[in-house]
């Protein structure tokens, strides 16, 4: 136990510095001038609006920010009281932050095999996760809902303003059962006992193992004291596991509904990692609200998901040619077929007008995370240019909102009305005619606002 606790707080010491170093590294990102600052208000002049809901920009307007919240929305001049930055929109486009609602910001940059490894430090681990937070809110991502991993002191590291990042909904660790997608340890680890030592992902926090309502129960119950503001299972096979093939489903239904009912206690919900249609029906029958992915899905369970009022988180998960996994290898034969089933399920959402969140699920690799708005732009192959930002804005904002009282930022996000909160991009050009645009947001985006402040002004 004193090893245990010596080692929680030199972890706890190295987040702070690891995260507070970072802070430096956010600076340098934005142009001169740029870090966050105390603001008291700011106005921006001549811009034309993508409220986050309409498919028409507004006719040229002004707006004006007080605090973290849109204050006034007016065609008319606006007269501000004092200590207002005035900004020249100069006719640019003014939108709501982006937000994606399927995100690991503590393992999308390193690879399994460096973060199973006992040798990686905390530092190494915490100090790459602000990284890559800093990267999401410079790309002009101001919300994020986390779906697996130990961001909680991240959260509140940026919450203070030690670190440039996102808001984060975080999950925790994402609960498996054996031989599950977050199950991570090698055949040498088993059989396991009650006295066998944790594995490496659960010390982390990024998965936690349980099998049985009881451990389903417990592990749900750590999440919720430790800040989740949803709770994440896997419900079925996955691609980077390695013992689960594509098609299984795992967990049973009274498995799925402790987790279930102990969310429900705490007045949130469960989201479940789920590709085929047994596993999200069995979901759904235990009373899931969110199917992450889904990609397998047949219409049966589309016609499920619409009738119940389902959320379906997609990514738009296409063969792009390059993977992390090696051709031939188990795990890209597994992704190869689920690239298969993405047409698919878009056009079943489509059809059925499914409540459908966008995500990315970026993962092991730090180069692709630049593509965060190129996979954005792509759902232009099954939607409108202001369908996906629509999708990208109030309507993830509706499913960050399905936290209900366990939501951390209480207020109205994804649109610029009067009254929501201030998470603004100014952009160089119309995205709802060339949403390409997200692709660059060294470019495109002039200004980043989040809660009201400051994060980038090229202007």
């Amino acid at each position: 136990m004193r090893r245990f606790l010596g080692l929680l707080v030199g972890g706890i010491l190295v987040v702070v510095l690891g995260l507070t170093a970072q802070w430096s590294v956010a600076q340098t990102q934005a142009a001169p001038g740029t870090a966050p600052r105390p603001t008291t208000s700011i106005l921006f002049e001549n811009v034309q609006i993508f409220d986050g809901t309409s498919a028409q920009l507004s006719a040229p307007s002004n707006v004006l920010v007080v605090g973290n919240t849109i204050d006034t929305i007016s065609t008319a001049a606006i007269t501000p009281a004092a200590n207002v930055t005035r900004i020249n929109g100069n006719g640019r486009v003014l939108m709501p932050g982006l937000i994606d609602a399927h995100v690991h910001l503590f393992m999308a940059a390193l690879s399994p095999e460096v973060l199973l490894n006992p040798n990686t430090s905390l530092e190494t681990l915490n100090t790459t996760a602000a990284t890559t937070a800093t990267g999401m809110l410079l790309r002009g991502f101001t919300s994020v809902r986390d779906m697996a991993g130990p961001v909680f002191d991240l959260k509140k590291t940026i919450d203070g303003g030690t670190v440039v990042g996102p808001r984060i909904w975080p999950s925790g660790a994402m609960i498996s059962q054996t031989s599950g997608h977050g199950d991570f340890r090698s055949l040498a680890d088993l059989p396991r006992t009650p006295t066998s030592p944790l594995s490496r992902g659960e010390v982390l926090g990024a998965g936690a193992i349980a099998d049985g309502v009881d451990e389903v129960l417990l592990r749900t119950r750590e999440q919720l004291m430790r800040g989740a503001s949803q709770i994440k299972l896997a419900a079925g096979g996955g691609v980077s596991s390695d013992f689960d093939p594509l098609d299984v489903s795992e967990y049973t239904e009274a498995e799925l509904h402790a987790a279930v009912e102990a969310a429900a206690n705490w007045n949130t919900y469960v989201a479940v990692h789920a590709y085929t249609p047994v596993a999200i029906q069995t979901a759904i029958r235990a009373g899931v609200k969110c199917i992450d992915h889904g990609h397998l899905m047949d219409e049966t369970t589309a016609q499920i998901m619409a009738e119940k009022g389902i959320w379906l988180s997609m990514q738009p998960f296409i063969n792009t040619g390059t993977s992390s996994f090696p051709e031939g290898s188990p795990n890209r034969i597994k992704q190869l077929q689920l690239y298969e089933g993405t047409d698919i399920v878009y056009g079943l959402a489509k059809k059925y007008n499914l409540k459908t969140a966008w995500g990315t699920d970026q993962l092991w690799d730090a180069a692709q995370l630049d593509k965060q708005g190129e996979m954005l732009s792509r759902m232009v192959r099954w939607y409108t240019p202001g369908e996906v930002l629509k999708m990208a804005t109030s309507t993830n904002a509706e499913l960050l909102a399905l936290s209900g009282p366990r939501n951390p930022y209480p207020g109205q996000l994804g649109v610029v009305e009067e009254g929501a909160l201030a998470d603004l991009l100014l952009v160089n050009g119309n995205p709802l005619q060339d949403i390409k645009l997200v692709e660059n947001p060294d470019q495109a985006f002039s200004m980043i606002v989040k809660d009201g402040q400051i994060y980038k002004n090229t202007l």
